[in-house]
């Protein structure tokens, strides 16, 4: 299993943008991509500028696959200038 974390800052002034944006982002991906298994968003109660999200894949290959989809690009184009930090982490999910 290949494993994505992504912490991300936003722009207060998206922050409700941000949200709707990325749980629709996280639909498109469970619905168009069957090597996608979870894609888990989790908000900061204390920091409503924080969104956390997890991401389970089969292989790399099928991230790969969900980096060049119609859906992704969108939604990367769409939170660009929203954003205000983004780290991405990739990590392997021994079985």
């Amino acid at each position: 299993m290949f494993v994505i974390t992504v912490d991300f800052e936003i722009k207060s002034e998206y922050v409700n943008q941000f949200r709707s944006r990325v749980l629709q982002q996280a639909k498109d991906s469970l619905n168009n991509e069957e090597k996608c298994f979870i894609f888990d968003v989790c908000f900061d109660e204390k920091n409503t500028n924080k969104v956390f999200l997890y991401e389970i894949y089969q292989d790399k290959d099928a991230f790969d696959y969900h980096l060049k989809s119609d859906h992704y690009l969108s939604f990367d184009k769409d939170v660009k200038n929203w954003v205000t930090k983004k780290i991405v982490n990739q990590l392997i999910k021994q079985d």
